[in-house]
């Protein structure tokens, strides 16, 4: 199985410290926001990994290489237009998908996560058998207390508020390519997708327990600095 990072976003939200460096290569300590889930994916045995790039583009290939320091192979699509997340997954589709192995894992580039991610895909085999996606859901942050979607008791989710209480998207997932076939080549958001595949019944998903934070802030950037060097 290959994986996806996202990491072509603008960073707006963490302006001005990515005026000149990427979000993904925003420092953690000694390392780069992005590393931590080049060694996660590396642990959990996945040799293959595309990063999609646009914004400051040639900084994150010049900082990474091929991949061979984690053990990983590290391939890039880059986006001279900006074509969000659905569109960015698509155009790098062919990379990470074949017939022998539809699926791929997708990560957000800017989120933080001490999540097992070998239990997260041995959870998705197990438990999402004919759906099309399947995404882990954190409790709700301060900053989107509503939640996105509802996990129920089948294993499936919705985004109906009568169906129980909301959870929040963490910005990890595994998909089968068959999620993406209707989508033309361009600008997309994954979000409408989502609802549309959610309310046909094909997403699944889990509650994660494990520590997370989407580090899109500069104050959320130091509290996972601060964990880190704690």
């Amino acid at each position: 199985m290959k994986a996806m990072i996202l990491a072509a976003g603008l960073g707006k939200r963490m302006r001005p410290l990515t005026e000149h460096v990427p979000k993904p290569l925003l420092r953690i300590g000694e390392k780069y926001l992005i590393e931590f889930h080049l060694e996660k994916l590396a642990a959990a045995g996945i040799q293959d990994v595309v990063i999609n790039t646009h914004w400051l583009a040639q900084q994150i290939p010049a900082s990474l290489g091929n991949g061979e320091k984690w053990g990983l192979r590290i391939h890039y699509s880059h986006e001279s237009e900006l074509l969000e997340t659905a569109g960015g997954i698509v155009q790098a589709l062919s990379m990470l998908t074949d017939e022998a192995e539809p699926e791929f894992l997708l990560i957000n580039g800017d989120v933080y996560s001490e999540l097992n991610i070998a239990e997260f895909l041995n959870n998705a085999s197990t438990h999402n058998e004919s759906r099309e996606a399947y995404l882990a859901l954190v409790d709700n942050p301060e900053h989107n207390l509503k939640g996105d979607f509802v996990l129920q008791s089948s294993g499936k989710l919705s985004a109906n508020t009568n169906d129980g209480k909301h959870l929040t998207y963490a910005g990890i997932a595994l998909f089968h390519r068959d999620f993406f076939k209707d989508i033309k080549p361009g600008p997309s958001q994954l979000g409408p997708q989502l609802r549309t595949a959610i309310e046909a019944q094909r997403v699944g998903g889990e509650r994660i327990q494990s520590y997370w934070l989407d580090v899109g802030t500069p104050e959320r950037l130091q509290t996972l600095r601060d964990r880190v060097s704690a």
